[in-house]
């Protein structure tokens, strides 16, 4: 498991009252299984619409899975405003 720091801009981090956090996580797809484990309600809903930078790359529509994390990784979670709209 990787330990990454999650970055929540504008309304994600509205929802998770917080503008980043720590996690472990493999994937992507961990460490949003996480995120919505600890944030149920609002910003579950936000990350539906979000887009996703990993260490400053766009992941665009590659699956959650297969997006690997490293150690001291970054994942900054980008509502639409951002241009985060899929």
């Amino acid at each position: 498991m990787a330990k990454v720091t999650v970055r929540y801009w504008a309304a994600a981090k509205a929802a998770a009252g917080v503008a980043e956090e720590a996690y472990e996580a493999a994937t992507l797809a961990d460490a949003l299984a996480s995120v919505r484990e600890r944030h149920p309600g609002e910003l579950t809903r936000v990350l539906l619409r979000c887009s996703f930078l990993v260490d400053g790359d766009p992941v665009g529509k590659r699956a959650h899975d297969a997006v690997r994390l490293a150690d001291g990784g970054t994942v900054e979670v980008l509502p639409p405003f951002a241009g985060g709209c899929r």
